[in-house]
């Protein structure tokens, strides 16, 4: 598998050389996860850290009656986790689940400490990371406490176009907060949004 992708997404945030490059992938290993299995079932720990090259997974929680409360989408560019249960190394109250056949690279908590000694720039690296997820989920935390399901459904429509395609909309229901029934009448409401 390329780690193109993955190194010129880290490239972004922070400069290597070959040496420093080549390091960083011996530690990386691949994964293919067909779709509908599990990177991360509730009550495990999560060991990795997860860059997702293709494919697409949905993170979620599941309430004492089965049904699925997704907290995002994981695509292509995306890193994935259960950021506390890998911070702390306790078990994790989420899944992870591939809703597309999904290949991935990973690094283990404990390679990802060695490269931290051996080129300190990764924890620059995974700060910015870590950082970056902790706002997005804060901001979407607030955006679900603080609007009307129409404009969850509009910033949605912007910030993923690509979500009709590729996500169910039970998923995208889920995800908003709304049945399936009120996403419907919700689409014929608002129409064709304007995504530019």
């Amino acid at each position: 598998m390329s780690f193109q992708l993955l190194t010129a997404n880290i490239l972004k945030r922070i400069s290597l050389n070959e040496n420093e490059i080549e390091f960083f992938t011996s530690l990386v290993k691949a994964k293919s996860i067909q779709s509908g299995e599990f990177l991360l079932r509730e009550g495990e720990v999560c060991k990795h850290e997860t860059f997702v090259v293709k494919g697409c997974l949905k993170s979620y929680r599941e309430d004492g009656n089965g049904f699925e409360h997704i907290l995002d989408f994981l695509i292509e560019e995306w890193w994935a986790d259960d950021l506390y249960s890998f911070l702390t190394q306790t078990i994790s109250k989420s899944n992870i689940k591939a809703i597309e056949d999904t290949n991935v690279l990973q690094i283990n908590k404990n390679d990802l400490e060695i490269l931290y000694q051996k080129i300190p720039k990764f924890e620059r690296f995974f700060r910015l990371l870590f950082q970056n997820a902790y706002i997005a989920q804060k901001e979407q935390i607030n955006h679900i406490l603080s609007s009307t399901a129409e404009e969850r459904y509009i910033l949605f429509c912007k910030k993923k176009p690509y979500a009709e395609k590729r996500f169910t909309q039970k998923d995208i229901a889920s995800y908003l907060g709304v049945t399936p029934q009120f996403l419907s009448t919700l689409k014929k409401k608002v129409g064709q949004v304007n995504v530019d």
